[in-house]
């Protein structure tokens, strides 16, 4: 039996506008995942430059963090056997107009022709870059 993780999800700031955060929690709920910690907040420039701190040089990293810093975001430290592999299915492919019917992107997330992809999530992509993640975003959970 795997061990049990933790991860890091965001609900962008797209999805905070548009009232989809029960329905983001909702999915996550359904599928079996435990809900460890939660805060809705508006992120300033350091934390996202610590968070996004691996895309440094990038062109696309002015406009990823002038949107994340466009409204509040809905942080989340998610619980479960296999959670990282299985949020990121459950968030689809980062461009929506590819992800798949049926995944958060699938289904809420559309191509806005927007400067950076407003696609309603972010959930951590490793051990490694959850526990960096959960640490920036919720340093009491250490």
């Amino acid at each position: 039996m795997s061990e049990v993780q933790r991860t890091l999800v965001l609900v962008k700031p797209d999805g905070v506008r548009r009232g989809l955060v029960g329905q983001v929690v909702g999915r996550i709920e359904a599928k079996g995942y435990r809900l460890v910690a939660a805060q809705l907040r508006t992120a300033d420039a350091a934390l996202l430059g610590e968070h996004y701190g691996e895309h440094a040089g990038r062109a696309f990293l002015g406009p990823l963090v002038e949107f994340m810093l466009s409204g509040p975001v809905l942080a989340v430290v998610v619980e479960g056997h296999r959670v990282i592999e299985g949020v990121r299915v459950l968030s689809g492919a980062t461009d929506p107009t590819l992800a798949a019917p049926g995944s958060i992107r699938g289904d809420l997330a559309c191509d806005t022709g927007a400067p950076v992809m407003e696609n309603i999530i972010h959930a951590s992509d490793s051990p490694g870059s959850a526990a960096r993640e959960i640490a920036l975003w919720f340093p009491d959970l250490g």
